[in-house]
């Protein structure tokens, strides 16, 4: 694996990585809408990450078909289906009949747990690509 192979990996991890976090604080955000475009509470949202093949040239595919290097993508963002949490809240303007309101089905814990992991993820990239970017460096040095 090169210099620039790594770099692009690591790219490709923080990108994913800055979409899950976005998605994390949108979810907090709406921690307490009961109201959306869509009618009803918010449904929290998560991102489905996959590995696909690096992009190459059909020559380096054949020079490295030993190898399989993938980069990180977000395939989509889907909505959770857990059940909404029922509040007894007589007075809030979206209470039904017995006062029940239906508030959205974001779990803060869970939500700030996966917000440390995206950042620790994408701290760990940067770290990575910091490593590639000082190896590039120290080659250029060598060879003056």
């Amino acid at each position: 694996m090169d210099i620039l192979t790594a770099m692009q990996i690591s790219g490709s991890a923080l990108k994913a990585e800055r979409t899950r976090l976005n998605i994390t604080a949108m979810n907090m955000a709406n921690a307490n809408t009961t109201r959306t475009i869509e009618g009803g509470p918010y449904r929290a949202k998560s991102v489905v990450f996959a590995a696909t093949p690096l992009e190459k040239s059909f020559q380096e595919t054949l020079q490295s078909s030993h190898e399989r290097l993938r980069q990180v993508e977000v395939v989509k963002v889907v909505e959770d289906k857990a059940p909404f949490r029922e509040v007894y809240d007589p007075s809030h303007p979206d209470a039904d009949a017995n006062g029940v309101v239906k508030m959205p089905n974001v779990n803060m814990v869970e939500q700030t747990v996966d917000m440390m992991n995206a950042r620790r993820a994408y701290e760990a990239n940067v770290t990575a690509l910091n490593a590639a970017k000082s190896m590039a460096l120290k080659a250029l040095d060598i060879s003056r």
